[in-house]
């Protein structure tokens, strides 16, 4: 894989002001595209990678790898999750992931998918701390101190084992320790239980560790960020799946995309779509635009024969067609967005 990128800010998660909000990892959901419309609508403090496998990243010839390494210059400090369970290919990973520019690195020890468990990776490592310790020194001894690594985990797999268990990781002195207030076998089923995550920022005062900790689920608006820290003591808030109904979530106007105009709505997809077209091209940009649709256009007369045509078309340029008419039609106020570099610059790099 040729580096054609090289950015190296010393990303420290300490000098962010609390509380910090972060952009969740979200598998096939956070790529690039996603990551930068995001940015427009209202920047988090930081921003995850989908994760990677580190195996896949080593073979450098997936496609699916690649696109999920790109990243535009605008999107910094992103940090690269990777999981696996080679503490040797983790560390190579590691060091690939720096000289490629990311910010950091965060290891996943909390996905409950079957295809990661049955491989003894992610949430399988609660249930293997000598495996998770010996992963964590090998990319901690990779970076160095050219990035911080971090952790992402729940609260047990099968069972809440909450204080045991991230007293051990927090003994490993990760930069931050991202906790789902979930059990693996929850998968996302039932409330985030922000308790037992009020229970580790506890332990880790009791132990005088540095390491942050960052708050993760069911967090559904900007005002709820500083709502967590307050109630909870934890450092920073992580959103992931409120964000792919509402983009605005990061937002400090408080913003919404129930909020739009149907015109300011498409608008917005039309700017995810041009940045799709940028990062992965007409055809394969066009597949992945197709599952926003339905968060876009909803909740307006004519939305559900909006959507079947979208669905219909073949291109991004078929589905313009479509959309044209309510952009026509609606005010001709610019939607009014936060940040972000004109849709006609480079493409993404890595």
């Amino acid at each position: 894989m040729t580096t054609t990128h090289s950015h190296h800010s010393k990303f420290n998660w300490h000098n962010l002001t609390r509380p910090f909000s972060v952009l969740a990892p979200m598998d096939d959901v956070t790529d690039t595209a996603f990551r930068r419309l995001v940015l427009l609508c209202g920047a988090p403090d930081v921003m995850v990678s989908e994760f990677v496998h580190v195996d896949k990243l080593l073979a450098g010839h997936h496609e699916d790898t690649r696109n999920r390494l790109l990243f535009h210059p605008e999107e910094h400090p992103l940090i690269a999750q990777v999981w696996g369970n080679s503490p040797d290919h983790t560390c190579a990973a590691v060091k690939t992931l720096i000289d490629l520019g990311y910010d950091g690195i965060d290891l996943n020890m909390g996905c409950p998918v079957s295809r990661a468990i049955d491989k003894g990776c992610c949430s399988a490592l609660i249930n293997n701390p000598t495996l998770a310790r010996e992963l964590f020194l090998a990319a901690r001894e990779s970076a160095s101190d050219r990035v911080p690594v971090s952790i992402k985990t729940r609260l047990g797999f099968d069972r809440l084992i909450t204080e045991s268990w991230t007293q051990f990781l927090l003994t490993l002195n990760p930069a931050a320790l991202t906790v789902h207030g979930r059990l693996a076998t929850d998968m996302y089923r039932g409330a985030a239980n922000w308790d037992e995550i009020g229970k580790v920022v506890a332990l880790r005062n009791g132990m005088r560790s540095r390491t942050l900790i960052i708050g993760n689920g069911d967090v559904q608006s900007f005002s709820e960020i500083q709502e967590r820290h307050d109630r909870y003591g934890v450092d920073g808030v992580m959103a992931g799946r409120a964000v792919l109904k509402n983009p605005f979530l990061f937002a400090r106007d408080g913003r919404t995309m129930e909020s739009l105009s149907p015109a300011h709505r498409i608008q917005l997809l039309w700017h995810h779509a041009e940045l799709c077209r940028q990062s992965l091209g007409e055809t394969l940009g066009f597949t992945v635009l197709k599952k926003y649709f339905k968060f876009y256009v909803i909740h307006f007369k004519g939305a559900a024969g909006l959507r079947a045509s979208l669905h219909r078309a073949k291109s991004i340029e078929e589905a313009y067609l479509y959309l044209q008419p309510y952009l026509q039609e609606g005010p001709n106020a610019a939607l009014p967005l936060h940040s972000g570099t004109p849709l006609n610059s480079d493409s993404p790099v890595y």
